[in-house]
């Protein structure tokens, strides 16, 4: 059997408007004829699509796995339009870019004005979310990862490498005194990323271990599972952190500890889909951000 993509457009708009009517409000049809292609496609299929109730319609276990086929290809058939009416003398139309909260909050916010700046006609959405957002499935065009990505199909390259070091506010070292040695943690309250979610990078509490310490020997004062929010929390004077070096380059009211003790290197990179491989906006998005990266003290 063959599927009708009118059919299949028009029952994509019912399942979204949850009524014939308003559906047909959107399609430009009347509500007889959206109700006909509706029953022609239950007919065609011999499954039934929606329940029909007085208040209206709800997906059938079935219309549930269409719809999900359908948004799927509609999806891709609204990337393929961008592609194939993307202009050759300017650089625009829609570009979702996912990254972690570090990198998102604090390092690629404050530089979108830039970019916006030299490409205005670009419609940028950040999704700023420390779990992984599946770029096969269109969750988002681009991702700044600090891990290699695992999925299938998609292109890699490399930004940087972010180094780790262990930061206090002068404040609290003040009222605490300085760590001298890898030892001296055991004396002091640390912020670490908690483990209710997946950290942004692996190793990510290596302060809890480095100089291998007697088990439970240090006190985590603060677990969060935020880097943006531990960096305010060591600033607040709560305790020691281990944080990227390009989180505290701007701050003046942070102090490296323990300078010669370095964490583990994460490499950030930069991940799109192979379809998208000779997109204008994908291509100035890398550009833009390779050359902030060389101005940058990873």
């Amino acid at each position: 059997m063959e599927m009708d993509w009118d059919k299949l457009r028009v029952f994509h708009a019912v399942a979204e408007a949850g009524s014939f009517t308003h559906a047909g409000e959107r399609l430009n049809l009347s509500q007889s004829a959206v109700s006909r292609q509706i029953s022609s496609l239950e007919e065609s299929l011999d499954v039934p699509l929606f329940h029909r109730h007085a208040r209206g319609l709800i997906l059938t276990e079935q219309g549930e796995l269409l719809l999900k086929t359908a948004q799927s290809v509609l999806d891709q058939l609204a990337r393929a339009e961008i592609l194939l009416t993307e202009s050759k003398e300017k650089v625009r139309g829609p570009l979702k870019v996912t990254t972690t909260v570090g990198l998102g909050s604090i390092w690629l916010t404050p530089r979108i004005r830039k970019f916006l700046d030299l490409y205005p006609e670009v419609e940028l959405s950040l999704l700023i979310d420390d779990s992984e957002l599946d770029l096969g499935m269109r969750e988002a065009d681009i991702a700044i990862r600090v891990t290699t990505p695992r999925q299938p199909d998609l292109v890699q390259r490399h930004l940087m490498a972010i180094r780790f070091h262990i930061y206090a506010s002068r404040e609290y070292l003040q009222r605490r005194g300085t760590p001298q040695t890898l030892g001296d943690l055991d004396k002091h309250d640390l912020v670490i990323y908690g483990t209710a979610s997946k950290p942004p990078i692996p190793n990510i509490n290596w302060i809890m271990t480095v100089g291998d310490p007697t088990p439970g020997s240090r006190r985590a004062a603060l677990r969060v599972n935020n880097q943006y929010a531990i960096l305010q929390a060591v600033c607040s004077g709560l305790g020691l952190a281990a944080l990227p070096d390009y989180i505290v380059q701007d701050s003046d009211n942070l102090v490296v500890v323990l300078p010669d003790v370095q964490g583990p290197t994460a490499d950030a990179y930069f991940v799109y889909a192979e379809e998208l491989r000779h997109s204008k906006r994908v291509a100035a998005f890398r550009d833009f951000l390779l050359q902030e990266v060389a101005g940058t003290k990873f």
